[in-house]
């Protein structure tokens, strides 16, 4: 049976585990993965060279975790907000909300950045990982914009619509500027109304 010494350790690891992750999405989101080095990102955190591998067996580990970490985040802020909405309208404005609000709040951004950057980098079994996850993601998403064709919300293909509204959210990371003429609350309404606007103006409020 653990001890409750064992257990704190073990919290201790988790946490350490992702102060790595969302350390290593900053540094190569600032200087790309093949500039950083594993010094650099294990000093950032406070460890040993050595001791980073105790948490990861590679750098390419880590960069898998970063845009994990970013596609877990959405998949959970995801289910909550499917769980407290009912119409397709309110649905898919929560779905693109939530994904707007871990782009420019949670983990998202950093995610996305190494996802459009630094995809090459990965081997082709770290590649279908995280294309696993990605997949589980988007069937979230097909799902409810399916569910808005099907109620005369949308017209098009489901699947076209779709990947034109993921794709438009996720290269804002190339463009937007936190700071300049549009509030992140005001940026995600007015990229919601660009990208979706037959949804109520005001639909799928999130954070609820």
């Amino acid at each position: 049976m653990p001890t409750a010494a064992a257990g704190r350790d073990e919290r201790s690891d988790s946490e350490r585990r992702r102060e790595v992750i969302m350390m290593a999405g900053q540094l190569f989101c600032r200087h790309g993965y093949e500039r950083t080095t594993v010094r650099e990102l294990a000093r950032a955190v406070g460890l040993q060279s050595g001791s980073l591998f105790h948490h990861f067996r590679s750098k390419e580990e880590i960069l898998v975790a970063v845009m994990n970490n970013g596609i877990q985040e959405v998949i959970d802020g995801g289910e909550q907000a499917l769980a407290r909405y009912n119409t397709p309208a309110d649905r898919l404005a929560a779905l693109f909300r939530v994904h707007m609000w871990s782009m420019l709040h949670g983990a998202g951004g950093d995610a996305m950045n190494a996802l459009v950057y630094e995809w090459r980098s990965l081997s082709a079994p770290s590649r279908a990982i995280v294309k696993s996850l990605s997949d589980r993601y988007e069937e979230m998403w097909q799902e409810a914009v399916a569910a808005a064709v099907d109620a005369g919300l949308l017209k098009g293909d489901a699947r076209v619509i779709k990947r034109c509204v993921l794709g438009a959210m996720n290269l804002t990371v190339q463009w937007y500027k936190p700071g300049g003429r549009l509030q992140p609350a005001k940026f995600i309404d007015a990229m919601l109304q660009a990208s979706l606007p037959a949804l109520p103006e005001g639909a799928g409020r999130w954070p609820a």
